[in-house]
């Protein structure tokens, strides 16, 4: 039999057979044609799966529908997807496997006509509390790189731009501003910390000062000297006195240089006839009230890094906050019977000890209701007392302790870390509330007052993803209205880009609802699929 040349590759690998005198019948032909064509499951057992045969068109969309629990997971996911996994590792080096594991072999008489196969699977992206829509479509790891570079720092005490300047800068702002007037120019080296601080006054002295404001007065250093340890102090040292003239530009020059030096960056410039304090940084600084602010990073911004995280919270948004109602779900109890339910019914054990030895110094027993004893003697028995107990053990030997307290007991249980089993009693009784520091904007204070727009990432990240597009249409006007930087513009085009594709892919898949702060664990098997629809889309993969 003879057979044309053709440019389908299966009429291609026929004519290899016939050139090599393998000859095929019309029958044999066909029927390998058929193969090539789809993807045949035969006996597929796999969960609910009972004994299925099912041919699939290759090269084809094709929707698996029925009801729930009919097996379409099992055959598509279980089956199918799982052995073109299994197939395409099996190509891989035995070094290469090693790291990869084994994959079983899904309960099937046989499958022909795979490829290698990808899957965007139903089951929720992540139960991590730490991951979001925002982390998972990388779209809030590009906010954080646009707000390191081009946001406007904002003093959390006075609402004012910050500013940072070189020391030239500074030198003119001292010239200019204080001409003909006398001068001292400061290096803060201590902001609001306790301690005596003598070793620091003698190293002061070796380095050839001799007077620093402490507490807002100018004071000359001796020997020995010492503060309070139990205050919270200030310190300045005094770089130079001066009298501001042009003449001594150079001076003046020299004197900042060494005061940013001493003060790591800050400068403090003081008129002492009025009184007037001018506060001025390399880094950035409220000019009025002095405060300043770590150099914006793209991990200032992570929730995730300890850098950026709410020191309260670390990072999750919320605390947990013990449920007086869920400790005392009965009042009507006694304690005997297990009114307070983390300690169930009376043992013989220490804490019952303690307990009893409360409620016996003020004329209650473990037999009174709940709701007959006094509530100040329920908040000892909860969060404990200063008063000392006598304590009579079984051991006949009498002590004298202070009682912690059952809900100060679990609080240091959550608190140390103690075993998942004890942090897993100690939670159960407990409510997840907004951290009452970020209210739930996960990071620290400061980075919530690096603002583009007016608005600092957590009010970016709690807005749905249709009003974030609508956000960032006009968002070049405002990044290239300030003429004293003009390449933030150019600087914010990379990041720009990256996120406008991004938020256009989630919307296309219908999910522009949702917000970037979404947690994941919450987000429903759709969403789910959708979201990394949407992720494998950006990733420009054909």
């Amino acid at each position: 039999m003879l057979i044309k040349p053709s440019k389908n590759i299966f009429d291609q690998i026929v004519m290899e057979f016939v050139y090599k005198k393998r000859f095929f019948t019309k029958s044999k032909i066909r029927s390998l044609k058929e193969k090539e064509e789809y993807i045949e499951v035969v006996g597929a057992r796999e969960n609910n799966l009972k004994n299925i045969d099912i041919k699939i068109p290759r090269n084809k969309l094709v929707v698996i529908t029925g009801m729930s629990g009919s097996g379409k997971s099992s055959l598509a996911f279980d089956t199918i997807y799982a052995e073109g996994q299994r197939r395409y590792i099996e190509t891989f080096s035995a070094y290469a496997r090693q790291f990869l594991g084994g994959f079983e072999r899904p309960d099937v008489d046989k499958i022909s006509g795979l490829s290698p196969v990808i899957a965007i699977e139903q089951k929720t992206i992540s139960k991590n509390p730490r991951s979001t829509v925002g982390t998972i479509t990388e779209v809030y790891d590009f906010l954080r790189l646009l707000y390191a570079r081009v946001s406007d720092a904002v003093s959390y005490k006075t609402g004012e731009l910050m500013v940072r300047y070189t020391d030239e800068q500074i030198s003119d702002l001292i010239l200019t501003e204080f001409r003909d007037q006398k001068l001292l120019v400061l290096a803060p080296i201590v902001k609001g910390r306790k301690g005596h601080y003598r070793e620091l006054f003698e190293q002061i002295q070796k380095e050839g000062y001799i007077r620093a404001q402490i507490d807002g007065e100018i004071v000359e250093l001796s020997k020995g000297m010492r503060l309070d340890r139990y205050v919270v102090h200030d310190i300045e040292v005094v770089i130079d006195r001066l009298k501001v003239q042009d003449k001594d530009q150079q001076r003046i020059l020299k004197s900042v240089q060494k005061a940013l030096e001493k003060g790591k960056g800050n400068i403090v410039v003081l008129n002492p006839d009025s009184g007037e304090i001018k506060y001025m940084s390399r880094h950035l600084m409220c000019p009025t009230s002095g405060i300043s602010y770590p150099e914006p990073e793209p991990n200032l911004f992570s929730f995730n890094s300890p850098y950026g995280a709410c020191s309260r919270c670390n990072g999750l948004g919320e605390i947990a906050e013990i449920d007086e109602k869920k400790i005392i779900p009965d009042t009507k109890k006694n304690i005997s019977q297990g009114a307070i339910k983390p300690l169930g019914e009376l043992k013989s054990n220490w804490i019952f000890t303690q307990v009893e030895a409360l409620l016996k110094k003020h004329n209650y027993s473990l037999k009174t209701p709940v709701k007959d004893i006094d509530d100040q003697v329920i908040s000892s028995i909860l969060y404990g007392s200063d008063e000392m107990l006598n304590v009579s053990p079984t051991n006949g030997v009498d002590y004298q302790v202070k009682f912690e307290g059952v809900i100060t007991f679990m609080e240091r249980q959550v608190e140390d870390k103690s075993s998942a089993v004890i942090k897993r009693w100690a939670t159960s009784f407990m409510n997840k509330k907004p951290c009452p520091e970020c209210n739930g904007a996960r990071l620290k204070k400061e980075a919530l007052f690096f603002k583009i727009k007016k608005k600092n990432i957590s009010e970016i990240a709690q807005m749905d993803l249709a009003q974030l597009s609508t956000w960032f249409n006009n968002i070049e006007e405002e990044l290239g209205g300030r003429k004293k930087d003009a390449n933030r513009l150019k600087i914010a085009r990379e990041p720009l880009k990256e996120i406008r594709t991004r938020l256009q892919f989630l919307l296309d898949v219908g999910i522009e609802y949702l917000s970037l702060d979404r947690s994941a664990k919450t987000l429903s098997g759709g969403e789910a699929q959708r979201i990394r629809l949407a992720t494998q889309i950006g990733s420009q993969l054909v």
